[in-house]
């Protein structure tokens, strides 16, 4: 499986190699020591923090099951304000509500 297109002197970058050469590049530029899963990580959290579904998940991280991917999805817990946030928009827009902090509680509103 390639890694990345090149490797050390043009050769291709391959799993053999990738060890040797990835732990060169961050004391090569100042980062402190990290594995390359910390950045396969890091980087399927920021996807599912903007909302990426759980099948968006599997399919940047190649599984074909749900069971690796939900390991991301913590991130998501985060995002409970950010929804409910948006589910008040479409309410108040469904109500023809102004957009500011002092709505009145919707109890006993009826929406169509």
């Amino acid at each position: 499986m390639v890694w990345c297109s090149w490797g050390g002197k043009g050769a291709q970058l391959r799993r053999s190699n990738f060890t040797k050469v990835w732990a060169k590049a961050p004391a090569k530029t100042g980062l402190p020591k990290i594995h390359i899963h910390d950045l396969r990580h890091t980087g399927n959290t920021l996807a599912a923090a903007t909302g990426a579904t759980l099948k968006e998940l599997m399919t940047r991280m190649g599984h074909s099951s749900t069971k690796a991917a939900t390991v991301y999805l913590h991130a998501a817990k985060d995002r409970d304000r950010a929804i409910a946030d948006a589910m008040d928009e479409i309410v108040k827009q469904g109500l023809g509500a102004k957009d500011d902090d002092d709505d009145p509680p919707l109890v006993g509103t009826k929406i169509n």
